[in-house]
């Protein structure tokens, strides 16, 4: 499959995977990636850091201290007038009382409670009975309401004290990591609708309008971003007690302050040990519930909620199926380690806007894009490893065979260059040719194992003189060997290295054929001939191409060793390639000369000279005569 196709595939499937995730999710399926949110959400509001609040509410806190006085808790419904009427005293905005006042208890008490409650403004606490842990919603129901939780019913307070009072429910949404992310501003039953206790004591102190519009509410002309089920996202200040809060006891002692009531928002909670309505959030363990009721009441007053709505969703889905898209295109387009660079790069960017967002008041999913990303580019890469492992197996392969076909040089240079002699060229070059004598007849009278031996021996010879000179086998002809100096591209020493090659191969195979067998090594000579001048390297073949050299020059090195042959000797050197090789003989070598000869099928007379060993017992008889 073409490169491109298979990228481009690659990232259709990469697309598609990141839609699906993030469907997937949004339909409530991958609770897993509810867990991971919220972890991820506690770690950027620590990166975040602690925030100094909106000094708009005061938490009157029924907590130990009041207890170990004397108290006890439930706090009795005559003390809590007594903390009610002392609060009214010194004028707040509005009281919130975060306390299931459900049960009856002595009638006395609860009837001074209700005439307290009918001396300010008040919102009491009711909650949402639901049929199972979670919060559902009505399958097939529609209407902008219809993501609203559906709960079986309300657990309202006492008609007695609701008549002097507005209700709010105070049920919280808790993730998997049991910290509350969001507080439902509106719940529902069957027949009815009821507003959440933060969004009733918002709308009584800003005395302002609530509507509800079809993806978020409005506050008289302002407008309250909300999750798509109508829920406030909160990000905590700090740990407990950001939030003003004092102790009740204070005002059983008479030491309350009237500056942290007077035209303030009151919330009444308990922040009992032991008394269950306590909340991990990302500072601390145990946050009571009022304090996380007051920190939904400071968003609705202050505006500064984090916003997490329809427009924050559709940025995560584009962001889901982009960013692994951007990642296996990076990694596409760089299969090195430059691209891993700019993937990292790129991760790092996302994290660092993604908690940018967040500590501007933008909530933006990361378990989901994490998610959408990381297993396509876990499968990309573990792909592009695997395929790389593979290629670089046949290149490995390709280089070992190339490396027994062709001159160290001319490998490295084809490595760079695949055109290399795509079309011939013309240039200089060294030509040295090899053969063995009389190794036909000698190949039909011995034994075929011990034949493949001596010619593997003798090819491991030339191919040792070769490379140790920098010429190029371009073919073994059997008993025989054409060796090119010249390529990569032509050097000024080609010829003197042509005739150190020659000159090698002349002693070594003199010592080889002397080394064998009495009854073979009687019977095998070999000549060599060597030439320089122009040639037309070029490469050859289709699927199985090799390079190779023609033209006159190879010709006549060729023919050099029948001239060789005929004069009794082993080398025959044209004074061309001596010439080239500014060669004046070798105090370990004879060279015999000039022979002014015609060789087979070339016109004109050529020099020939012939060398040998000192010690070389041949006897080469040099004669001026010409060569039919």
């Amino acid at each position: 499959m073409n490169r491109r196709v298979q990228i481009l595939v690659a990232l259709i499937l990469t697309a598609l995977w990141g839609a699906g995730i993030f469907a997937a999710h949004a339909y409530g399926h991958l609770a897993f990636l509810d867990r991971l949110e919220a972890t991820l959400t506690d770690l950027r509001t620590l990166a975040r850091g602690v925030q100094a609040p909106p000094d708009l509410v005061t938490i009157v806190a029924i907590d130990d201290t009041v207890v170990k006085r004397g108290g006890s808790y439930p706090l009795p419904r005559a003390d809590l007038a007594r903390v009610v009427d002392t609060i009214v005293q010194f004028k707040p905005k509005v009281i919130a009382i975060d306390l299931l006042l459900v049960d009856r208890s002595a009638a006395i008490g609860d009837a001074t409670l209700a005439n307290t409650l009918a001396t300010g403004p008040m919102v009491l606490a009711a909650a949402a009975i639901f049929p199972s842990a979670s919060e559902t919603v009505a399958p097939g129901s529609a209407g902008p309401l219809a993501a609203l939780p559906q709960a079986e019913r309300f657990l309202l307070p006492l008609p007695a004290f609701a008549d002097h009072a507005d209700v709010g429910v105070v049920n919280v949404a808790t993730g998997q990591s049991g910290s509350p992310l969001s507080v439902p501003m509106l719940f529902r039953t069957r027949d009815r609708v009821e507003l959440s206790l933060p969004l009733r004591v918002a709308s009584r102190a800003l005395d302002k309008k609530l509507t509800i519009a079809p993806d978020h509410l409005m506050l008289g002309d302002r407008a309250v971003p909300t999750d798509t089920d109508f829920s406030l996202p909160i990000t905590y200040y700090g740990p407990r007690r950001t939030i003003r809060t004092v102790s009740a006891q204070s005002i059983f002692d008479g030491t309350l302050d009237r500056k942290v009531i007077e035209n303030r928002i009151v919330v009444i909670g308990a922040a009992v040990a032991g008394g269950g309505d306590f909340f991990p959030t990302p500072f601390d363990s145990l946050m009571p519930g009022a304090e996380v009721i007051s920190t939904a009441i400071t968003h609705l007053i202050a505006g500064d909620n984090i916003v997490r709505d329809r427009k924050v969703h559709i940025a995560d889905a584009l962001i889901a199926i982009l960013l692994p898209m951007l990642l296996v295109g990076l990694l596409a387009w760089r299969r090195s380690a430059l691209g891993f660079v700019a993937a990292a790069a790129l991760m790092i960017a996302w994290a660092g806007l993604n908690l940018f967002a967040f500590t501007h008041g933008v909530w933006l999913d990361a378990a989901t894009t994490l998610a959408a990303a990381v297993p396509p580019v876990a499968v990309f890469v573990g792909v592009q490893t695997w395929a790389g492992a593979r290629r670089t197996q046949y290149l490995a392969a390709k280089s070992r065979s190339l490396a027994q076909l062709q001159a160290p040089a001319v490998q490295e240079w084809l490595a760079r260059d695949p055109d290399f002699l795509a079309k011939p060229v013309r240039q200089d070059g060294a030509i040295v040719f090899i053969d063995l004598s009389d190794f036909t007849a000698l190949s039909q009278q011995i034994d075929p194992d011990e034949l493949q031996n001596i010619l593997k021996a003798f090819h491991a010879l030339i191919d040792k003189a070769a490379v140790d000179c920098g010429g190029m086998i371009t073919s073994f002809l059997g008993d025989g060997a054409m060796i090119l100096f010249g390529l990569p591209r032509a050097m000024p020493d080609d010829a003197a290295r042509a005739l150190k090659c020659a000159i090698d191969l002349h002693r070594g195979v003199e010592r080889w054929i002397a080394s064998l067998p009495p009854a073979i090594s009687g019977r095998l000579g070999f000549k060599i001939g060597a030439h320089c001048g122009p040639i037309v390297a070029s490469r050859l073949g289709e699927s199985h191409q090799h390079i190779t050299a023609n033209g006159d020059t190879v010709n006549l090195a060729s023919r050099l060793m029948e001239v060789a042959a005929q004069n009794n000797a082993r080398l025959a050197l044209t004074d061309t390639l001596l010439d080239a090789a500014d060669f004046h003989g070798a105090p370990d070598g004879v060279l015999s000369g000039p022979l002014l000869t015609q060789v087979r099928g070339r016109s004109g007379v050529v020099t020939v000279w012939f060398w040998r060993d000192q010690d070389s017992p041949s006897q080469i008889t040099a004669r001026a005569e010409m060569i039919d």
